[in-house]
């Protein structure tokens, strides 16, 4: 969310950020909705300063007619002070409550259309973030790991398949296409991924471990601004919650509507979650296998920060993401999005992308993003400092520390062996009971 009064000192700003993620110029309309709330507000107050002015008459006017009464004083014209009152009560229940109501009505109207437009405006991009117009934009950062040499690589869907432990059929049978059943060691394997990663983050990276709700309400999700552009992609329960698409909306909503101190910032919270996503603008895209489902499991990464903290918190979230794909010795880069590229509340993000050999191509198994304080506004999250006059808003940020399903999928495909089956990486391998392979002998 943005703040009106800053687009109305720059608005030349505001414009040519928006260009850059492919937007029209929007400040006329955000500019002249904000003239007519203004006007209206003006009149409002206007009328109501009259009214107060009137209220102010009528009780010295009352005030000097009891007094009279009381003092018997017969050169007073009670007659007459009792026509003025009625005189100004008349004025001021007629003439200004309807410039009150007209204006209170215009006000209502201009502010609903200024906070709706406001609230389909994505994040201004930062300082340094490249110019695009797609992922094609983007810039590579850096890269680790060579990517393994594989005769005929097979893909995570035939190498479960063949291991018997991975069963679309099956999962499309009760619950449609996007699902998967997993079965034995790939069951096993994947919760085994899910506790190594949350593990890595708490006991390693500092961040506190939450257990929050899957189920939130409207607020929430446009608090973290999933609502209304995202709305599609996500799932309405009847009760009028949302499934959460990303624990992101739970752990970044524990702040709403708080008044923090900055000595307890940053605030580092994970968490291991399912997530849900109805995939709608992903129609015909990834269809095979696990890459992109209705429902998977992800550790979410989140911080809440200063202002002045916040860009050295995202580079070191993007290291703790970084080293799990290090200590699984999964080969991957990391990539700077361009503007074009980059969510709607995102100011600067990085990709990370696990090299896939099916595919012949890295893929994207995390996203990184500094959200400055553009969610905060939208929740009302604050800090104060000691000694400080007032509050501000924090800096928001998150991303994945990963996605487990594509973790799983990246383990799979890089650690086969021509028979088939899956090398178990050696961090997971306490996980695993101390099982090395997955497969037959």
């Amino acid at each position: 969310m943005h703040d009106i009064k800053a687009i109305r000192d720059n608005p030349e700003t505001y414009d040519q950020a928006w260009a850059l993620r492919g937007l029209s110029p929007q400040t006329p309309k955000l500019l002249a909705l904000d003239a007519q709330l203004r006007a209206a507000q003006t009149v409002s107050q206007a009328a109501q300063t009259k009214r107060n002015q009137a209220a102010k008459e009528i009780g010295s006017l009352i005030a000097r007619r009891n007094r009279a009464i009381a003092e018997d004083d017969l050169d007073s014209d009670v007659q007459w002070f009792d026509g003025e009152i009625e005189r100004l009560k008349r004025e001021a229940s007629s003439s200004d409550q309807n410039a009150m109501d007209s204006a209170l009505e215009v006000q209502t109207q201009a502010l609903a259309s200024l906070n709706a437009l406001l609230a389909t405006l994505p994040n201004l991009p930062a300082d340094g973030v490249p110019e695009g117009a797609d992922e094609h934009g983007n810039v590579e950062q850096r890269r680790h790991g060579e990517p393994r040499k594989t005769n005929n690589p097979r893909d995570h869907v035939d190498l479960g398949a063949g291991l018997g432990m991975m069963d679309f059929e099956a999962a499309a049978r009760m619950s449609g296409a996007r699902f998967v059943v997993l079965r034995a060691g790939l069951a096993r394997l994947e919760r085994a991924i899910g506790q190594y990663m949350i593990d890595l983050q708490t006991t390693e990276h500092g961040y506190t471990e939450i257990s929050p709700p899957l189920l939130v309400r409207d607020e929430a999700v446009f608090g973290t601004g999933q609502l209304p552009k995202a709305a599609e992609d996500m799932f309405h329960t009847t009760d009028g919650r949302w499934l959460i698409p990303t624990a992101e909306v739970s752990i970044t909503n524990t702040v709403r509507e708080q008044i923090l101190t900055a000595e307890a910032l940053p605030m580092r919270m994970t968490a291991l979650t399912p997530s849900f996503r109805s995939e709608a603008g992903a129609s015909g895209r990834d269809t095979r296998g696990m890459i992109r489902q209705h429902q998977f499991y992800k550790v979410e990464l989140v911080s809440i920060t200063t202002p002045e903290q916040s860009e050295a918190e995202h580079q070191r979230m993007v290291q703790c993401a970084e080293t799990v794909l290090k200590r699984l010795e999964l080969p991957f880069r990391t990539m700077l999005l361009c503007t074009g590229d980059m969510g709607f509340t995102a100011r600067k993000t990085y990709d990370l992308e696990v090299w896939l050999p099916s595919q012949n191509v890295y893929r994207e198994i995390s996203s990184c993003s500094n959200c400055g304080d553009f969610q905060a506004r939208r929740m009302d999250a604050r800090f104060a400092t000691a000694g400080e006059k007032g509050s501000r808003f924090v800096h928001t940020l998150n991303g994945s520390g990963l996605a487990v399903g594509r973790t799983l999928v990246a383990v799979m495909e890089n650690y086969q062996d021509e028979g088939g089956r899956i090398a178990i990486p050696a961090a997971l391998q306490p996980y695993m009971g101390g099982a090395t392979h997955i497969g037959a002998n």
